[in-house]
This record gives structure tokens, C-alpha cells and sequence, in this order.
């Protein structure tokens, strides 16, 4: 029997065994072994009598070794999706706003939220001694400088982030499962995933560039796998399954478990059930009228799993695969499908009978229930692998589960090699203080992380074989920025004042003291620049009166405001004599007008008025002259030196004037 594998499925209810071999591609059931555990030694798929459980699993074992004339030496096993342990995080990486973001920045920042959502896992499960394996991630959403984006590819950012829901599952329990079947005598030739067993073998390869979902309804848990683009994208765990329905059947009608298990089972195949509860009352009841009493707890059960369904595969799936005994519950898939928006036919319970290349040289088995104990022995055939991948990483010895396709990324994970390491980071910025203005220099970008497998540059996603050497060259940081005073200020800034060379740049102190132009800068230094920076500024320096000077720059007439540049040549001019000029014109003309008599000539007649204490205007000459006003004889005209006159236009000595009706 050395081309028959023995494949054993240990779950809530029962264990059981299987015998077959692969044929031409078909695989041929030999026989098969189902034992129910006595009483209830398992809950939600966990062991809590590991003695009865391992009497059961041993049972199962020894009668396909009696009917079969062989010892068995050999299993294939499965880690319960139960066992699968899901985190959701959320991770923001800085980037460089002036490169364009390729895939391994994706990779790099998707490997950090792993790594940050096992971190998590690990605080929360407060066991930071356990090693997890990612068997499985999903982006949920990318983010582009805090605003959600479809595809992070091609663009340009500062900041870039996702939210991640990974999926991992503890060492601890690859070790038990190796652990309880040494205890029977078994050596463990291939270890999978439940959830992985059920789809390989109910979900055929050619199926899964489509978005499907497989939901195993087991007693203890449901179990999800997703697959998309061809492979198995996710996997996911409901806390909700057929022991929650046996359960609400024994409260409705007050019936022990076992006897509501019966009845629950009986459901998908028979129309009238009689049974007696604890008291000894006799129940006859239709299927419908059961469900209805149980009916909350069967939504309750599909709305769970759709919206498992929905946050692991960020919409409804095209269809959906129902198996495990659960599956077989009346209105469940009626209410998964409305709950997903799904037409009804599109959410179908993959049986036994549905399956391709499957042959039983024994009594056939029937029905969903055991699609997953099928698909382990179907796994190790079809798997050319070994159920762990040896691997070395920077000469580290890495042996990896082989739950899926294994990359570069998922033994990274394994080791603890920080994300952060791949991603070349800026150098430290510092802060410098400018005449009272904050400046911030940035550090230079460093050289991002290579990698290596085999000898040969590679990426994250470069998918492993058993052997591969992977090695690892981090990321190097970026510079601090080398600034010097001299960067910052221009010592050669000179003028020319009147031929007289100037320098713009007067003094220059940093924390208060005297600096040069080859300091370099720390950051929080606080620089202070002394500057000539106006026309204003230079004349005071040099002690030149600006009100007796006007100013030229470059040939060009400005004002005191003017802001010196570097190479300007600048001219005065005096304003003395011009002013002296007419500083004397307004004496004269004060003295004038300090005159206690003014003579003015008015119709050709000079007349003499009085001008001691006030100045005299032009109405006032109506006082000195004789001028009929009441007697109007046309429209009366005044004139000052020639000009029209208002009444109240103040005269002065020597002006003629004019006054006469037109």
C-alpha cells in the first residue's frame, strides 16, 4: 500500500479516517472509517479531552488496519480553520514625493502591515513568545496622502498607507496536531489547512480566476476561503455554526443535545419529525414548523457569514459554495444569498456527487459533510511540495508552512525582518532659526533595499522553492543636510557709494555669537544676519543727510526705501544751494506779508490798505473804492492780475485788479 495515502480529519463531532490513491489522474476511495466522539470531548473544534479524543482517533486507525491487512505508519492532517487567528491594521509609510511609486514600495509597505497586524495579534493575544504564519492577506483600501485611492502604481506622494487584514495561524498548533498523531503512532507526511483541502478538491484550479467563496459549515465554526486571479486570496473564521442551531432546537423544545443534533440533522432529509422532549411530551411537527421557532438564529448565522464573506473579499463573490454538515440547514441558503444579493442558484451546497475524478472502490459516501476529510488526502497527492519549504534567509535557516505560494515576503515575516529595513528613508531634517523665520533642511533620500535569491536580484513577491537562499541588503539612510553660513549668506554682497566700496553684509552671530562663513549649522541653531538693506540704512551708517540729498542707483532717481542689492552703484547729490535759494525767497516773502500796508492798483487808481494784524482779501477793497452794488447794471466782474477773482482770494502788494458790470 505504498501509493495509498492515509488522511484523517479530527473534527467537532467526528473523526474521520480515509484510505485512497491516486489513479490516472482519479481518486480511488478505498475505504473510509466514521467515528462519532462519545460525548461531547470537543467544542468549536477545540479539544478539551485530549484522552477520548485520541481513543477515537486511534479507533478510527485501527479498524482500517484490520479490514485492510496493513499498518498504517503514514498521515495526511489539516489545521482546523478554526485555528486561523485574523488582524486588521492600518499602516502609513513616508515616501519620496519625487519618485514614482513602483511595485516594490507597494510590496515593502504591504510587508510592513503584516508585520504590524502580527505585532498586534501578539499584544492582544498577550503571548509574544508564539511564531505565527501568514497564511493569507488582503488590502482592503491603499491610501495616497491620507485620501483613499484604487491603485497606489504610478503615482506620487509624500505619504502612502493601507488598511490590511491578514490571517495568520499559530505555530503552537502545527507542533499539537504533529504532537496527538505521534501519540497514535503515526508519522505526519503532509499538514494543510482545512479550508485549503475542501477548496482543492471542490474547487478545481481551472475555477478560481473567478471570485468564489467556500464556506464549510462545520458543528463548531464556519470556515471561508475566497479565491480570486487563480489563487486562494483569504481565508476567514465564523464563531457561528450547526451546534448554534442543535442548541436553539433544544431550547425551543427542551430536548438534550444529542437528541436535538438528531433532529437538526433530519431537517434537510425528512418532511415530519416526531420526537419527546425531557419531560416525555410527544412532538409530531412539519420541517416548517420547526424552522419557524429556529428561524432568527438561521439568519443570525447567514448574516454572519455574509459579512465575513464581504469584509475579507471587500464585495459579494460571484457564487458561493456551501459544504460540512451545517450547509444542509432549510433557509440558509435562501437567506445567505438575499443577505448577499446573490441569485439563489448562485449560492448551491457542493456535495460529494458533484465532485470530478472521484471514485469509491467501497460503500460511496454522500453529502457535503465530507468534502474537507476528501480533500485531505486529494491535497498531498496533488501537492508536489513538501508541506514546509526549507529556506535560508541572510544564511538564517527559515522552514515555512506551505499554506499557499510562498514569497520572498512570507519568510521575511517569519524571521521578524523589519519592513522599515526595505524602504530607503530621508536623512534628519534640521530646523534652523533665520532672523526670527523657522527654515527646515531636509536630509537626502538613501538607497533602497536589494534583494537577492539565489544569487540573483529579486523582489518581494519573487515566489520560493525548497532550498532557495534568500539575501537580504538593507536600505541605507539618507544624509543629514551639511549647511554652512555661507550657504545661507553672501559675504562678497558689496556696493558703491559715491566710489566708495561697501560691504551689505555688516555682522553675522549664531546663539549670540560671532560666527564665520565655514560654521556648520546644528539643528535649533539660532542664526542672526546683520544686512545693510536700504538706501535709509547706508546713509545712516555713513552719517549723509538724507534731506539734503537726493539719490541715484544705477543712474536711476529713487527714494530712502530703495533695498540695496548686491553690485549697485550708487550717487548723492546735494540739495544746499537750491534750498538756501529758497529759503530766503520765503523770508522775504514773510516779511512781506508782515507789512502793516499793502498797495494795489484798482481800476488804474493805487489805492493804500491798511494789512497789520491780518490778511486782507478781495471784498474788502469794496470799502475803499466807490462802486454802486444796489444798483446792478449787467453781471459784475472781478479780476485779479488778470484773472477771475473770488471775494475771499487774499491780496497782496502790487496786485491790479478789476471791477466793472459786463
Amino acid at each position: 500500500m505504498e501509493d495509498v495515502i492515509f488522511s484523517l480529519d479530527i473534527g467537532t463531532r467526528n473523526v474521520v479516517g480515509i484510505l485512497a490513491k491516486m489513479e490516472d489522474d482519479v481518486y480511488k476511495v478505498i475505504d473510509y472509517e466514521i467515528l462519532e466522539h462519545p460525548d461531547r470531548s470537543m467544542y468549536d473544534g477545540q479539544i478539551h479531552d485530549v484522552e477520548k479524543v485520541t481513543e477515537v482517533a486511534k479507533e478510527v486507525k485501527e479498524k482500517l488496519e484490520e479490514r485492510n491487512g496493513e499498518k498504517l505508519k503514514y498521515v495526511a492532517i489539516a489545521a482546523a480553520g478554526r485555528a486561523l487567528k485574523t488582524q486588521k491594521t492600518f499602516v502609513e509609510n513616508e515616501v519620496d514625493s519625487t519618485v514614482m511609486i513602483d511595485k516594490s514600495i507597494i510590496n515593502s509597505l504591504e510587508l510592513h502591515g503584516i508585520q504590524m497586524a502580527q505585532e498586534q495579534l501578539e499584544s492582544e493575544c498577550n503571548d509574544r513568545e508564539s511564531r505565527y504564519y501568514c497564511v493569507g492577506y488582503t488590502v482592503v483600501n491603499y491610501y495616497l496622502d491620507g485620501s483613499i485611492i484604487g491603485n497606489l502604481k504610478g503615482h506620487r506622494g509624500k505619504k502612502i498607507g493601507a488598511e490590511v487584514l491578514a490571517t495568520f495561524l499559530p505555530h503552537v498548533v502545527v507542533d499539537s496536531l504533529y504532537t496527538v498523531v505521534h501519540n497514535i503512532g503515526l508519522e505526519v507526511i503532509n499538514l494543510t489547512l482545512e479550508p485549503i483541502a475542501a477548496i482543492n478538491i471542490a474547487i478545481p484550479q481551472k475555477f478560481r480566476l473567478l471570485n468564489l467563496a467556500l464556506v464549510d459549515i462545520g458543528a463548531g465554526t464556519s470556515d471561508i476561503a475566497i479565491t480570486k486571479n487563480g489563487t486562494i486570496s483569504s481565508y476567514a473564521m465564523v464563531s457561528f455554526a450547526g451546534d448554534e442551531i442543535t442548541e436553539a432546537l433544544a431550547q425551543a423544545f427542551l430536548l438534550d443535545f444529542i437528541t436535538a443534533e438528531k433532529l437538526k440533522i433530519e431537517l434537510g432529509n425528512e418532511n415530519n419529525h416526531t420526537f419527546n422532549d425531557v419531560v416525555g411530551i410527544e412532538y409530531n411537527l412539519s420541517t416548517d414548523e420547526i424552522i419557524s421557532k429556529i428561524d432568527k438564529v438561521i439568519k443570525e448565522l447567514s448574516e454572519e457569514i455574509a459579512e465575513k464573506i464581504v469584509e475579507y473579499n471587500g464585495k459579494p463573490p460571484s457564487a458561493v459554495f456551501c459544504i460540512g454538515g451545517g450547509s444542509q440547514i432549510p433557509k440558509l441558503r435562501d437567506y445567505l444569498s438575499e443577505r448577499l444579493e446573490l441569485p439563489k442558484e448562485r449560492v448551491v451546497i457542493k456535495g460529494i456527487e458533484t465532485l470530478e475524478k472521484l471514485e469509491f472502490v467501497c460503500q460511496k459516501l454522500n453529502g457535503p459533510e465530507y468534502i474537507t476529510p476528501l480533500g485531505i488526502g486529494y491535497t498531498t497527492f496533488k501537492d508536489k511540495d513538501l508541506d514546509f519549504l526549507n529556506v535560508t534567509v541572510n544564511e538564517k535557516p527559515v522552514r515555512l508552512f506551505n499554506s499557499k505560494e510562498l514569497s520572498v515576503s512570507d519568510a521575511l515575516l517569519l524571521v521578524g525582518f523589519s519592513a522599515r529595513k526595505l524602504i530607503a528613508k530621508k536623512g534628519k531634517s534640521i530646523s534652523i532659526m533665520i532672523n526670527g523665520d523657522k527654515k527646515v533642511f531636509h536630509g537626502s533620500y538613501g538607497e533602497s533595499a536589494k534583494i537577492y535569491v539565489n544569487g540573483k536580484i529579486a523582489s518581494l513577491d519573487k515566489k520560493l522553492k525548497n532550498d532557495d537562499h534568500i539575501f537580504i541588503e538593507e536600505a541605507t539612510p539618507g544624509k543629514e543636510p551639511v549647511i554652512k553660513i555661507k550657504d545661507l549668506v553672501n559675504f562678497g554682497e558689496k556696493v558703491l557709494l559715491d566710489d566708495k566700496e561697501i560691504e551689505l553684509i555688516r555682522d553675522v552671530k549664531v546663539n549670540g555669537q560671532n560666527s564665520h562663513e565655514s560654521y556648520i549649522l546644528k539643528n535649533n541653531d539660532n542664526v542672526r544676519i546683520e544686512r545693510i538693506r536700504s538706501i535709509k540704512e547706508i546713509l545712516e551708517i555713513n552719517n549723509i543727510k538724507k534731506d539734503k540729498n537726493k539719490f541715484f542707483v544705477n543712474d536711476i532717481l529713487v527714494d530712502e526705501n530703495y533695498i540695496l542689492k548686491d553690485g549697485d552703484v550708487i550717487r548723492t547729490e546735494g540739495l544746499e544751494e537750491k534750498n538756501n535759494t529758497v529759503i530766503e525767497e520765503i523770508c522775504e516773502e514773510q516779511k512781506k506779508n508782515k507789512s502793516e500796508y499793502i498797495k494795489v492798483n484798482v481800476n488804474g487808481k493805487d489805492i493804500e490798505l491798511e494789512n497789520k494784524d491780518k490778511n486782507t482779501i478781495f471784498v474788502e477793497i469794496f470799502n475803499h473804492i466807490d462802486f454802486d452794488l444796489k444798483n446792478p447794471k449787467g453781471i459784475l466782474e472781478l479780476r485779479l492780475n488778470g484773472n477771475r477773482a473770488n471775494y475771499t482770494d487774499i491780496l497782496k502788494d502790487g496786485d491790479n485788479i478789476e471791477i466793472f458790470w459786463k
